[in-house]
C-alpha cells in the first residue's frame, strides 16, 4: 500500500524542527529502527536548513515543499524550495565546502545525506531553485532482500 503526505511552509529556522517532527512522526508507521529513524530525521534537518540559509537566505518569505511517499519498507522523500539554486552542484557536494563560512557551517549536509540515504538526487538551477530526491530502504526490507 501507498501511504503520501506532502507540507509546505515557510523558510524560518524554527520550522526546521517542525519539519523533522512531522516527517518522523508519518515514518514511523513503518516501524523504522531507531538509527533509521534518526537518519531520516537528520536528513530532514540538513536538507531544510539548506533551503533557509542557503536557497532562501534566510528569508521567511521563501516556502519548503516537502512530500514523503512510503511503500511497503521504502521513504521517498522530496525537499524542494524555489530559492536562488546551486551554481555549481559538483563543488556544493564536495565535504567541508560552504557558501557561509561566516555562519560556522560545517559544508557536511550533502554528505550526510548521501551516507543516511540510499539514493539521493539533487536538481538545481539557477534562479528556478533546488529538488532533493531521496530514497531509504528500510533493514528490514533489506534483510528480505538477503
Amino acid at each position: 500500500m501507498k501511504n503520501i503526505m506532502e507540507i509546505k511552509f515557510s523558510a524560518l529556522s524554527e520550522n526546521e524542527s517542525f519539519a523533522r517532527v512531522t516527517v518522523g512522526a508519518f515514518v514511523a508507521q513503518l516501524d523504522p529502527t531507531m538509527d533509521e529513524l534518526t537518519e531520516i530525521k537528520t536528513v530532514v534537518s540538513e536538507a531544510v536548513t539548506n533551503s533557509i540559509i542557503h536557497g532562501y537566505d534566510n528569508n521567511p518569505e521563501g516556502m519548503i515543499y516537502i512530500s514523503v511517499t512510503l511503500e511497503q519498507d521504502v521513504i521517498h522523500l522530496t525537499i524542494r524550495d524555489e530559492g536562488i539554486g546551486i551554481p555549481n552542484l559538483e563543488e556544493a557536494r564536495q565535504p567541508l565546502f560552504t557558501t557561509k563560512p561566516e555562519l560556522e557551517r560545517s559544508g557536511m549536509g550533502f554528505t550526510i545525506m548521501e551516507n543516511f540515504m540510499d539514493e539521493v538526487k539533487v536538481v538545481t538551477e539557477p534562479s528556478v531553485g533546488t529538488t532533493i530526491y531521496l530514497t531509504k530502504h528500510l533493514s528490514k526490507s533489506k534483510a528480505l532482500c538477503n
